[in-house]
């Protein structure tokens, strides 16, 4: 399998929209950790855990990554590896409203938010060419 018809692709985090998504995910965890303590348990809360159907703990920008993994191994069934990558499409566009409040509340400098934020429309942008086109990407029985 290869992407953009230049690497061949072993893994998930063989992928570009997977190594976007979860460098990103670094770079907001190191930030939040700067957000004031009374954002602790809101936005800070928000931005880095999911909501109560996710596991506790995890991060909304880090289930983009976890839920790529688990729908990279569910590449036999069609509707399962696309049901995944729906959820991490869905885990991008909240992550990126996080941000939004962040920037607006100057928790995050505005150019790194507008980076950041970039950057997940690039991984909303790979995640739907797959969603759109699965069958490249699907395991042949």
């Amino acid at each position: 399998m290869r992407e953009n018809s230049t690497r061949v692709i072993k893994d998930h985090k063989d992928l570009e929209v997977y190594k976007m998504a979860f460098n990103s995910a670094m770079i907001i965890f190191e930030l939040s950790k700067k957000f004031p303590v009374e954002e602790r348990y809101s936005l800070t809360d928000q931005i880095r855990r999911s909501d109560a159907r996710r596991l506790a703990k995890a991060s909304l920008s880090r289930s983009v990554c976890a839920n790529f993994a688990e729908g990279w191994r569910k590449r036999r069934y069609q509707a399962a590896f696309v049901a995944k990558l729906n959820d991490c499409e869905a885990e991008s566009a909240e992550t990126q409203t996080w941000i939004e409040f962040a920037v607006k509340c100057n928790y995050m400098n505005i150019e790194i938010g507008r980076e950041l934020y970039g950057t997940y429309n690039q991984v909303l942008s790979g995640l739907v060419h797959i969603i759109n086109k699965p069958s490249p990407w699907l395991i042949k029985h």
